[in-house]
């Protein structure tokens, strides 16, 4: 019986000793392809990012693999890097991308038009949601990191923008927005947006080093950001950026006019300040029996179309590189100090601060049509004539009466 049990306890310990050793060959395996993993993000990120702070996201992974063909190229005015999280049998699913974008005089940093759209128009089911402009679950307005100098940031993304001041490198560009994203589709935690935060400004000041760009890029505000609010409110009590909207709305209340807004807080020192306006399926159906005959048939074509409006204010090197894409697919970049009307696009200028700054609004395809240029030439002059107001900004130069004549 005793040799029983030695054997027996012999036995024991030997399966304990191969089971630590099998997990011990399992660590070491994880901790070769964590590193591995660490080092392609790196490369193909132009070692722009810690692939360890990477792979940190969506509560950790051990094993990622970098896209192919997509690599950042600060050569180029646009580029990018995908990262996606690997299982050990192979299958992927997006983890992160880093985004550089370039200023120039050519494309466009900040675009604005009909084309940008907020709305999700369907839901995964691939059915027409029955409530298209409740929730802004495409394009959120974003929110500051701290004063807005350093950059914005969304629910999955922060983007830091760096400017490239006095003793710059000759070929250094004047603006540059990076932009580091979440790519799962789980809501991103708190700790992991503070992450892409830390990640993008991170990736901005090695970036900007080694262009030769002269730059300060302000502290990342402490703690975590927090979520950005995505639900349209009434827009008669809408305050911060949209404020405005409601002062209209009280002494100037005719029309399929947005019932609906999402306003961020105002700051004077936000280079990027906006206000999305929306009208809802039901304002939709109670004002379509009083638009013009030839008017009446884009009520009928909401569920692809939502009606909405947004204003953005940019100012310095923002209202510099900010354009739209013309009728025939250019791309055009604004000129502050002008003024115009186009393609579902409406522009101002001012000096706000000393600095250059273009008041902007945008409509969604059909809804400029349905309001009437009388219509958005007044909301126009009411939002510019507030923010400009506010900010002290002077020198304003609005479009030609003719641009405005009704159509």
């Amino acid at each position: 019986m005793r040799t029983g049990w030695i054997r027996l306890w012999r036995g024991v310990a030997w399966g304990g000793i191969g089971l630590s050793l099998y997990a011990g060959w399992l660590t070491v395996d994880d901790v070769r392809d964590r590193s591995a993993s660490e080092q392609a993000i790196a490369e193909a990120c132009d070692r722009l990012v810690s692939g360890a702070a990477v792979m940190d996201l969506h509560g950790g992974t051990v094993r990622a693999k970098a896209g192919d063909g997509d690599r950042i190229d600060a050569r180029e005015p646009q580029s990018s890097c995908t990262v996606y999280q690997a299982s050990g049998s192979g299958r992927t699913r997006g983890l992160f991308s880093l985004a550089v974008r370039i200023g120039g005089k050519r494309e466009p940093l900040n675009r604005i038009g009909a084309g940008l759209e907020p709305f999700a128009l369907r839901n995964p089911d691939r059915t027409f949601k029955t409530d298209l402009t409740a929730v802004a679950d495409r394009r959120p307005e974003p929110r500051s990191l701290g004063d807005g100098t350093l950059g914005w940031y969304g629910n999955w993304y922060a983007t830091v923008r760096a400017e490239c001041g006095p003793g710059s490198s000759p070929t250094a560009p004047p603006l540059l927005h990076i932009t580091a994203s979440a790519d799962y589709d789980d809501d991103v935690s708190g700790a992991d947006r503070a992450r892409l935060a830390r990640i993008a400004r991170s990736a901005a000041e090695t970036l900007t080093h080694r262009i030769g760009c002269r730059t300060r890029l302000p502290a990342l505000p402490g703690g975590e950001p927090a979520p950005v609010p995505t639900v349209l409110r009434p827009a008669r009590s809408a305050g911060g950026s949209c404020a405005w909207f409601a002062a209209y709305l009280r002494h100037s209340d005719h029309g399929p006019l947005p019932d609906r807004a999402l306003s961020v807080p105002v700051r004077d020192t936000y280079p990027l300040e906006s206000c999305l306006l929306a009208v809802s399926p039901g304002q939709v159906r109670r004002t379509a029996d009083g638009l013009p005959e030839d008017k009446r048939h884009y009520a009928d074509i909401t569920e692809d179309t939502p009606w909405w409006l947004r204003t953005v204010t940019y100012t310095g090197a923002e209202a510099r590189a900010t354009g739209y894409e013309s009728l025939d697919g250019e791309d055009i970049v604004i000129k502050p100090g002008t003024a115009g009307q186009t393609n579902n696009v409406w522009w101002a200028s001012s000096v706000c601060g000393g600095k250059p700054a273009l008041h902007t609004l945008s409509s969604s395809y059909f809804y400029d049509s349905v309001l009437g240029s009388r219509a958005v030439s007044a909301l126009f002059r009411a939002y510019v004539d507030d923010v400009a107001g506010r900010r002290g900004c002077t020198h304003l130069t609005f479009p030609d009466a003719k641009d405005f004549g009704d159509r």
